[in-house]
């Protein structure tokens, strides 16, 4: 294996690691709690519609350079609105929308993080 690609899969591990997580979320969730997984995965379509969170999704990817960045801070404001939920602080969003903006900008900082490493490799 050329020294290039081995550099290329220790950079996007934990991106390879996100997209398996969410496909995991998504398959395990529709045998142990469907109802929850239909809600979240609906409206992860409908924000996949809404250009400005896919923009700024794609722009953490693409221009922050170590992607674990994104993701513990993607995580840690997903929990402390999860918080701020439970206190009724925010009374008009619930988790399961919460729960589908973290998997839109996750899997889609993702995959721009993929693809800025892919640019960088020459075979």
């Amino acid at each position: 294996m050329p020294s290039q690609l081995k550099y290329f899969l220790s950079k996007t591990i934990s991106n390879f690691a996100v997209l398996l997580i969410i496909l995991l979320i998504a398959v395990m969730g529709k045998t142990i709690s469907p109802e929850f997984t239909n809600s979240v995965l609906a409206n992860a379509d409908r924000l996949v519609s809404e250009l400005i969170l896919v923009f700024i999704a794609i722009s953490l990817g693409a221009f922050i350079n170590n992607f674990q960045i994104v993701l513990w801070g993607s995580i840690a404001s997903f929990i402390v609105a999860c918080l701020f939920i439970r206190l009724d602080l925010f009374e008009y969003l619930t988790i399961d929308y919460l729960f589908a903006v973290l998997i839109v900008v996750l899997g889609f900082s993702s995959i721009a993080n993929l693809y800025r490493h892919y640019r960088e490799l020459k075979l």
